[in-house]
């Protein structure tokens, strides 16, 4: 355990980095908002650290199958932290700040056609939305899809060119995948394959749904209009996150399961070879 620690510290600092990151650097947020992020940044740092000081399954997947977690991590701290760059920049212009928001803005206006993800999620604003808040919207949709994009990229290149996991030796599936039994249901393989497409599946759709289910809950409840910096960030960063995940997730699956048809395959072959009369 003391070996793990070291690491367990840096992970949960980091953590409490990204929380805060957006209360950092926009100015003029509420002390009472302050104290907020500054709770859920210590109860998130905590719990990081409690999963990876401890030899023992917990909440976190692929903890010891790298770089599967820290892709994930980087492609969300990314987005924080850029989508923070935009909204600071919409009040306080810099040249990094225009030079972010001209990316996104292009990435934004690029894949807004219709029924695409970009459209909907502007779409789902009150049609009294002011355009230059529209803009802003567009571009941090497009500048959290273009780094949502980038992070299943880079995770199939190290799935391919890396072989990941096997690279990192045995995987462990009680460690790494602790919310899946592989005692129960069946067939591990078959249930790898099918939650592999189903993760697939939900990550391809959610894009699509969410905007959707808030634009049909906005006649019954308050419209969300994502005018609070804070709530833009972590609303489009959610977004954009949350479906590569689950994408990233169901290939993960699906590589372990093909792992686990080689390994199969090859018992069976030493076990014919070992039947073999000498």
């Amino acid at each position: 355990m003391v070996q793990r620690v070291p690491g367990a510290i840096v992970r949960a600092l980091l953590i409490v980095v990204l929380l805060a990151t957006p209360a950092l650097l926009l100015p003029g947020d509420s002390t009472d908002v302050t104290q907020a992020v500054a709770f859920i940044a210590i109860f998130a740092g905590a719990l990081t650290f409690s999963e990876y000081a401890s030899a023992y399954p917990g909440l976190i997947e692929f903890r010891y199958a790298p770089p599967f977690n820290r892709i994930r991590f980087i492609s969300l701290f990314l987005t924080v932290f850029l989508l923070t760059v935009i909204c600071r920049g919409h009040d306080d212009p810099t040249p990094f700040a225009a030079f972010v928001q001209a990316i996104g803005a292009v990435i934004g206006h690029a894949i807004d056609i219709p029924y695409s993800p970009v459209r909907l999620i502007t779409l789902m604003l009150p049609v009294d939305t002011p355009a230059a808040h529209v803009d802003l919207v567009r571009t941090a949709a497009g500048m959290a899809y273009l780094i949502s994009l980038l992070m299943l990229s880079i995770f199939v290149v190290v799935l391919k060119v890396f072989r990941w996991p096997a690279n990192h030796g045995a995987f462990n599936v009680w460690v790494n995948l602790p919310t899946f039994d592989p005692t129960v249901g069946g067939d591990v393989v078959a249930r790898l394959e099918r939650d592999a497409r189903f993760n697939i599946a939900l990550g391809f759709l959610l894009p699509f749904l969410v905007p959707a289910v808030v634009q049909a809950a906005a006649t019954s409840l308050q419209p969300i209009t994502l005018e609070s910096p804070q709530t833009l960030i972590w609303t489009i960063s959610a977004w954009a996150f949350l479906p590569a995940s689950l994408f990233m997730r169901g290939i993960a699956m699906g590589r372990i399961a093909d792992m686990i048809r080689e390994k199969r395959r090859q018992n069976r072959a030493a076990g014919a070879g070992s039947l073999q009369p000498v």
